[in-house]
This record gives structure tokens, sequence and C-alpha cells, in this order.
């Protein structure tokens, strides 16, 4: 009677397999199957007990499910063994295939080690296969491998105790539990992996909703931003080309935002300042220039370059800053002109006068007789920090006081012409004017007379000189002009007209007064300082306004 029944068990255990496994699949979570796994051990295998012993990212073993004793679950659930306590227990006893069962008659010396284990109270076995209550079976559950090697990593353990029948397993029994962790491993593989897949879909869910608000933070700022920002693209031909700007900019410049998109900065820029927009770094850069506004007019703008990456291996693209610095420029300007302009006249003032001359005058003339060369260079030799040349033949005096000469011809050279004959020498005229009777005025009518007599005689002399040329107050009725390219000729006929216009009535107060001046006429050449110019032409105006007359030094 028992052996023809064992068919019909066996198939009942089966069926009971089968849903089993099929629930193992179906779960909904990593916990879910575990913990069908351990039901199954009990409900389709017949054993009292079953523990799911799961491997942890660190190797070691923790109780992740227990199944058929709530005093047991409660006490060694989410408890940890070492992986090296595990490892000793799988390789002692005897190995039913890929099982491990370690009879009571060995297991005393894992009594004490920190795998969590518990044992079943029952009687001592009458028979040789009967269990024991301090056996121990174990079922090591291995991550499906690859082609050639069809065992993987282990990913857990089975631990089963007390079957029913109150007998140790036989081959069939064994078979069954060797199949059923097998399909356990499956099913866990599968469920971590959904598991990872799933958190790993609200992970980029959370990072694209956080990407979507970024961009939208991003939008905002840069479409309300107070100040001009754009995209333009960064390498290639269409280097530079903008993209994409913001009201702020296109209010700025008074461009559309869809005329803005067929230029680029560099078509943008003021021409003087190309050279600036071009030594400007692409990657982090910044620079102070000039962009073409709609209406033909220049803005001063503090232009700042970001690299932005589109993607992780995507094209780069350029967001430029544009900040309107224009108020302060003009500032600066203003104070830049104050420091170097009268602030009565406007003309440039004494410091300004000396920097223009300088800026043409090198210390050593062109062509030197040869006895000031050697004395010149004898005089270098005598200290201890001669002239020091550059790799393009500028030299630098470490002299006090002295100031940057060319060595060789580099420098354009200013030369004078020479005697009292005009000769054809074009040369660098330098007019001094003194304002005859100017003093008179001053104390018969008061300094506000005074001051519009100077106003007038600047915007004369201003008027009465060619674009390029300067016309400086060098201080209180003291004008100087400077006129390059003339001849002597030339400089006296200058001097002469001025003279002219400066005799005219000047309404000043309410009423007409008239000024005189004398002009004294000064070479500037190489060799040369600044004040020597001047000193030379203020001594030539004394000997011309000595030469007249007293009577007739002044209109009247």
């Amino acid at each position: 009677m028992e052996t023809e029944s064992e068919p019909y068990v066996r198939l009942a255990s089966l069926r009971q397999l089968h849903q089993v496994m099929a629930d193992m699949n179906t779960a909904r979570s990593l916990a879910d199957t575990l913990q069908t796994v351990a039901d199954g051990v009990v409900t389709a295998l017949g054993y009292e007990l079953a523990c799911v012993n799961l491997v942890r990212p660190d190797g070691d073993l923790v109780v992740a499910a227990f199944a058929g004793n709530a005093a047991a679950e409660a006490l060694i659930t989410g408890r940890v063994g070492s992986r090296e306590s595990w490892e000793r227990r799988l390789s002692m006893g005897e190995m039913w295939g890929d099982l491990v069962f370690i009879p009571h008659t060995e297991g005393w010396v894992l009594d004490d080690d920190d795998v969590p284990q518990w044992y079943t109270d029952g009687p001592a076995p009458r028979f040789d296969d009967e269990w024991h209550p301090a056996d121990r079976l174990f079922a090591p559950m291995y991550a499906p491998g690859g082609q050639g090697n069809p065992r993987g990593e282990l990913l857990g353990v089975l631990s089963v105790d007390r079957p029913r029948n109150g007998r140790r397993p036989g081959a069939w029994g064994r078979e069954a539990l060797q199949m059923y962790a097998f399909q356990a491993a499956i099913a866990i593989s599968n469920a971590r992996l959904r598991s990872n897949m799933q958190r790993a879909l609200v992970r980029l869910e959370r990072e694209q909703q956080a990407l979507r608000a970024s961009e939208e933070s991003f939008r905002q700022a840069f479409e309300y931003a107070p100040s001009g920002m754009a995209i333009a693209e960064m390498g290639g031909e269409q280097h530079g080309r903008i993209l994409r700007t913001n009201d702020a900019l296109c209010r700025l410049l008074g461009r559309p935002a869809s005329a803005m998109r067929r230029y680029s900065f560099s078509d943008l820029v003021h021409p003087e300042d190309i050279g600036t927009l071009l030594r400007t770094s692409a990657e982090g850069g910044r620079a102070e220039l000039r962009l073409g506004r709609r209406d033909g007019s220049y803005v001063w703008v503090s232009l700042r370059n970001s690299v932005v990456a589109d993607t992780a291996d995507g094209p780069r693209f350029l967001l430029t800053h544009v900040e309107d610095i224009e108020e302060r420029k003009r500032r600066e300007l203003q104070l830049a002109h104050r420091a170097s302009h009268d602030s009565l006249t406007g003309l440039p003032n004494s410091a300004e006068l000396r920097a223009r001359l300088s800026a043409r005058l090198c210390r050593r003339p062109q062509s030197a007789h040869p006895a000031e060369v050697d004395a010149y260079e004898s005089y270098d030799s005598a200290y201890t920090h001669p002239a020091v040349y550059d790799a393009n033949g500028h030299g630098f005096d470490f002299r006090p006081g002295a100031e940057p000469y060319d060595a060789y011809d580099h420098h354009v050279h200013t030369v004078a012409p020479e005697g009292d004959r005009d000769d054809g020498t074009k040369g660098l005229a330098v007019l001094f004017c003194d304002l005859d009777g100017f003093k008179s005025i001053n104390d018969r009518f008061g300094h506000n007379a005074g001051d519009a007599v100077l106003i007038e005689v600047a915007r004369r002399l201003s008027r009465g000189v060619r674009d390029g040329d300067t016309v400086a107050r060098l201080g209180g009725d003291e004008f100087v002009i400077l006129a390059d390219g003339l001849g002597r000729a030339d400089a006296q006929d200058l001097a002469v007209r001025l003279r002219n216009e400066i005799i005219q009535p000047i309404r000043a107060e309410g009423r007409a007064v008239r000024v005189g001046a004398s002009f004294g006429i000064g070479w500037a050449h190489c060799g040369m300082t600044a004040d020597e110019v001047l000193k030379s032409a203020d001594e030539r105006m004394y000997v011309e306004k000595r030469s007249r007359p007293k009577q007739h030094r002044r209109a009247g």
C-alpha cells in the first residue's frame, strides 16, 4: 500500500513545487520573493523550518526570511553571520550533490560561531536515518553562470530543519531540495534585477525631474535676468554665432531676438575692440568692449564667457553674460579727461602736453655727430647699470630719471629744420603763445571776464589748427600748439594766422575787450626732452615779445 501511494505523494509535491515556483517568479518585490522561497520549503518540500540567508554586498550573510516558527523568526531575522563562518560550514560534513549535510556528531564544533541558528526540540533518534535535532542541512543558492560555467556567484544559503516524516531526506527529497535551491536562485536574481531596475527608474525619474526643474530654473534665470545673456556656438566654422538671447540683451542693443541669431559677437563689436574680443579666452574669458546698437551707436559692456556642456559627450556652448557698463565707462572717461585736460577751457593740460610731446621723442638723435655718440656711450659706460637693449633694438636707460630710447633706427626719429632759412625739412613745430594785455582785463573787469577771454582764445586756437594738431593750455594765459609736418615758413604763417584770430574783439561780461598774443616757435627733435623743447619755444616767445614795441604788444 505504501509503495502504491508513493507516486501520488510525489505528484502532489511536484504540483506544490510548481505553484511555489510560480509564486516566486511573480512576487512584487525582492522581500516578497525571499519570503516566498522560505514558505515554499515548508509547504512544498515537507520541512518544519526554513531560513533564507542572503549574501550582503560586504560578503556576510543576513537572515532575510524565515518560515515555520514565529518565535524563531522574531529571534533571528535580520541577524548576520560572517562569510568566514559560512565558508567553514559549506566545506565540512557530507556533500549530497550541491547540498551540505552536517550530522549532529560533527556539528557541535559550530555551536559557538556567529551564524544565527535555531534548534528544534525532540527525542534522540532511534534509527540510523532518523533526523537528530542538531543535524544541519544547507542548500547553497548560486546565481546562473555563463556558458561552460553553470554555477555563478553565491547568492545565499537555504537552511532547512526537521523533515516532517522525521527522517533524513532520501534521493528524491535531496534532488527536490537541490532543484528548489536552483530555481530559488534564479527567482532571487530576477527579483534583484527587477528591484535594481525599479530603483534605477525611480532614480532616473528623479534625475529627470531635477533636470527639468534645473532647466526651467535656468530658462527663467536666462530669460528674466536683468542683464544681457546669450548662448553661442563653440568651435567649428560657426564659432561664436549667437543661438539665443534674452530680452535684456535685445533691449540693450535695440535688436529683436530673430535678428540677433544672424550675428556673432565679432559682427557686433566695435572695430577698435575686435582685438580685445579675440584676446578674450573662450573658457571663462572676460573683456570690456563696445557693442553696436541697431541705430549705429555703441554701448560699453562687460562681456564674460562660460562653457556649458549640452550632454555628457555632446557639444559645448558659450554662455555669455553681457553687462551694461556705459555709465561707469562714462565716469571713467570723465575722470581721465579731467586728469589730463584743463577744467576751464577743456584743452589738454600741462601734463597731457608733455606726455604727447615725450611720446614723439627718444633719447638719441637720428643723425648724431660721431663725437656726440661717443660721448653718449662713454657716459653710459661710466655707470654700473648701462643702457640695455631688447631684441628689437629698443633701449632702456637705468640711470635715475632717464627715459626709454631706441638704440637703432626702429624708431621714426623726429627731426627739425636747421638754420634760420627754410631748407624744406618738415618737423614738429612747437608754438608757445602768451597773451598780451590779459592781466589788465583781469584787474579791471574781474576774473569772470578773464575766464571768458581764456575760453574764447582756446576756441579760436582750436579752430585755427588742423585735425591732429594739439592745442594745450600750459597755465595762466599761456598756450602751446603742437603741429607736425611743418616747415619754418609754414610755422610762421600759422603763428600769424592765430595771432590775427586772437586780436579780434572778445565779448566778456557784456563788453568787448581785446588782447594781443606773442608767439615763439620752437622745434622738437630726438635727443631733447619735452621740457627742453618747451623751454626753447618759451625763450623764443620772449625774444619775439621784447622785439615789438610795447604799444604794439596788444591790439587795444
